[in-house]
């Protein structure tokens, strides 16, 4: 009996051996789906989350979850990105603009594959249109980046650009929206910023090397007009015995004594006033003397539409480095102050408020004015007293001299096979200065425009015989002591 017992016990544990054998995986299917039934029973029958609560509770962390990535986002970018903003407020952003275009131009070129995706889709262009004294125009166009998203390779590094206009805020003085470029690049690129807005720099100057820069008053800013011009060298503006080195050795005295001024704490700027008949060369000898000085020039219209005082003084105070400042015909300034435009617009900058700017007690210095006119007796004695005008230069009609001058400089420099002999255009240019002397006995005179025009458009035998018809009854002016 005990070895039955035994024997019936063995065969007993040995189904229990194999259940416990299997108990892991049952454990653990039942775990599972002890689980699911957990979340089943606290999803459909807690009352708490059937109510909202547990939604809320859902959506409160996907909000946190979220706006963790944000914020590590804005670190990581605060950590590796760098950005550089540009306003249209600052020289640089017209050079960055014309920059942008000519590298994104290059990098379509040198990196074929990338070009459809480098290149610029988004474009704006700038016209610039140019009124020429004979009443032509022309008009140059230049296409730059327009609001959006660009992107550009620079020594290697990728740039983000973004153009962003602000439409519903504008410049109230000029009218234009307000305009930002912003760069972004790699942290560790942040050096090549200043790189390449000292190259934009240099492209921009480049341009500009050897010739003349024309500026136009744009609401309170300069602005430069047209092109380039190239500069005109001063000996091709023929001018009366001596007035060329009169004018341009007061000027190079007075640029050389800046610090004189200084020490005496007088103004540091000069006023010129040029006056003659129509055609003398006033405009023209003004454009060579700033070329010859490396200077600009910023022409001011004191009859522009809604040009007043105050932003007059803020023109001349601010005008750009190195440029001269050129009002034409000053005697019709404020002839015509009751005059008013056909939408009945009238121009409101006073003539006191005129001569403040030029020497008041707000207005600026380093500064030189030319000023032109055709009737220097029609000027107030408060304008043309020294201190505001220091130099006055008499550009008069043709003088024999001149007019034998510019006929050589047509005739005799020239190699074409209808070319006269040289003793025969010398006899030419003598019968010239007599023609001139006679007429101007007769007080008959001839600007040098007219003889320059007649001279282009005829040969030097044809230029003598008809120069007669172009002379004209004109008083010789006063002399004007200078100041």
């Amino acid at each position: 009996m005990p070895s039955a017992a035994a024997n019936s016990a063995a065969v007993n544990s040995s189904p229990t051996t194999i259940s416990s054998s299997s108990l892991p995986e049952a454990t653990t299917l039942g775990s599972v789906n002890d689980g699911h039934s957990f979340v089943n029973a606290f999803v459909q029958d807690n009352p708490y989350f059937q109510a909202g609560f547990g939604l809320m509770v859902v959506g409160v962390g996907l909000t946190a979850l979220r706006h963790g990535i944000t914020l590590g986002s804005t670190a990581l970018r605060r950590r590796m990105l760098v950005t550089l903003e540009i306003n249209n407020k600052d020289r640089s952003y017209e050079w960055f603009l014309t920059w942008m275009a000519r590298q994104t131009a290059a990098q379509a070129r040198a990196q074929k594959r990338w070009a459809p995706w480098a290149r610029s889709h988004q474009l704006s262009v700038e016209t610039t249109v140019e009124q020429r004294k004979n009443g032509s125009s022309s008009a140059l166009f230049k296409l730059v980046a327009g609001p959006g998203t660009h992107y550009v390779q620079y020594k290697g590094a990728w740039m983000q650009v973004k153009r962003e206009r602000e439409t519903k805020s504008m410049n109230m003085m000029s009218g234009t929206p307000w305009e930002t470029v912003t760069l972004m690049t790699l942290s560790r690129d942040r050096n090549l910023f200043s790189e390449l807005l000292t190259e934009a720099r240099d492209i921009a100057m480049r341009g500009q090397e050897g010739k003349l820069v024309i500026h136009t008053a744009w609401g309170t800013e300069w602005r430069p007009f047209g092109q380039p011009r190239q500069k005109r060298p001063l000996q091709s503006v023929v001018l009366g015995s001596g007035v060329s080195q009169t004018i341009e050795n007061d000027l190079k005295a007075f640029l050389d004594r800046r610090q004189w001024y200084a020490d005496r704490g007088i103004p540091y700027r000069r006023g010129y006033l040029l006056h003659g008949p129509p055609g003398s060369g006033k405009t023209s000898f003004i454009q060579a003397l700033a070329g010859s000085f490396s200077y600009d020039i910023c022409v001011l219209n004191l009859s522009e539409r809604g040009l007043a005082d105050d932003k007059l003084f803020h023109l001349l105070s601010n005008a750009p480095e190195r440029s001269f400042v050129l009002i034409e015909d000053i005697d019709a300034a404020f002839n015509r102050r009751v005059q008013t435009s056909e939408d009945g617009y009238q121009s409101s900058v006073t003539f006191s408020g005129f001569l403040n700017a030029l020497d008041g007690v707000a207005s600026g210095e380093e500064r030189i004015i030319f000023m032109t006119t055709n009737h220097p007796e029609k000027l107030d004695p408060a304008l043309i007293r020294p201190g505001r005008v220091d130099l006055m230069q008499l550009i008069d009609d043709a003088t024999p001299e001149q007019s034998q001058i510019l006929f050589d400089r047509f005739y005799r420099e020239t190699d074409t096979p209808n070319s006269l002999p040289a003793s025969e255009l010398q006899k030419l240019s003598k019968r010239l200065g007599d023609v001139v002397k006679h007429e101007a006995q007769l007080g008959r005179r001839i600007s040098m425009a007219a003889l320059q025009g007649l001279f282009i458009r005829n040969s030097a035998k044809d230029a003598i015989a008809s120069c007669q018809n172009f002379f004209i009854d004109r008083q010789p002016e006063l002399k004007h002591d200078k100041h």
